[in-house]
């Protein structure tokens, strides 16, 4: 009961933030803004408090993300911090407010559709450790390449806006093109290195557990194509030296194949939770 009364209190503050961040960006308004960065950080408080409560469940201590509904709690947090942190970047206001939409989404379809159950991975006694850093590497990652998508999209709005030269308030308050580019190159970068350190962890809690067949798991297999797809991002954007735009599409491409691997769940070996 405490549980649900933190998450639904966070829920409820976490909207609350984004009406003031949503007021700012239809008009200029600095008092909404820091209202809502304080709301944010509210928020924060509220989702770490969830994962407290979680972490001290059955009598002793350990890191919850072993059930979906941990770790999307846990991505949640990661988002909230993430978009905090962008808060102090000049024109980032729309992409704080997109960034945000997807944490609040997140925390929002966790609570209807999930519940807070036991752990569905605890069973790997051994590999328990190396499981726990997979997992939360993996939910780091995953808010990474959020920030990095959302940057992305933001680049190819404003391509659009200045190829047909439509000028308004939105486009000025946006970054330029170039920086949009870095924002995004920078996130997915991140988020990519931490997903590859990520599947190294996974592969060595494979190994010593001596089941080799795991690594033909469909959830292993989908996790490689959105590797590709990230691989092709940074090829077309570094090696290539392809425009922004089509890079921005190949970003986009990839974070909808992550999505994609997310549901693939159901039909995972190891990577079934049923969060309940």
């Amino acid at each position: 009961m405490l549980l649900n009364l933190i998450y639904n209190t966070g829920i409820c503050i976490y909207a609350l933030s984004l009406l003031f961040f949503i007021s700012d960006c239809v008009s200029r308004n600095s008092v909404a803004k820091r209202i809502g960065t304080g709301l944010l950080g509210i928020t924060a408080l509220f989702q770490l408090g969830g994962i407290g409560i979680r972490a001290m469940e059955g009598g002793h201590f350990h890191l919850p993300v072993f059930t979906l509904f941990d770790f999307l709690l846990l991505l949640a947090f990661c988002i909230t911090i993430t978009s905090m942190a962008l808060t102090y970047l000049k024109r980032s206001e729309y992409a704080v407010l997109l960034i945000n939409l997807v944490g609040f989404c997140v925390m929002l379809v966790n609570q209807l559709w999930f519940k807070a159950g036991d752990n569905a991975l605890y069973s790997w006694e051994t590999e328990h450790r190396l499981l726990l850093i997979h997992i939360a590497l993996a939910s780091v990652s995953f808010a990474a390449l959020t920030v990095g998508a959302v940057f992305a999209a933001i680049y190819m709005f404003l391509h659009r806006k200045l190829k047909h030269k439509h000028w308004n308030d939105t486009v000025r308050r946006l970054p330029s093109l170039e920086k949009l580019d870095i924002y995004a190159y920078k996130a997915l970068m991140t988020g990519t290195a931490i997903l590859v350190l990520s599947l190294i962890v996974a592969i060595m809690s494979v190994a010593m557990a001596g089941r080799w067949q795991l690594l033909l798991d469909i959830k292993v297999l989908s996790t490689l194509i959105a590797l590709s797809m990230y691989i092709v991002y940074f090829l077309k954007r570094s090696l290539l030296k392809r425009s922004g735009m089509e890079a921005a599409v190949w970003a986009l491409i990839g974070y909808g194949f992550i999505i994609l691997n997310f549901y693939l769940n159901t039909w995972s070996g190891f990577h079934s939770w049923s969060g309940v």
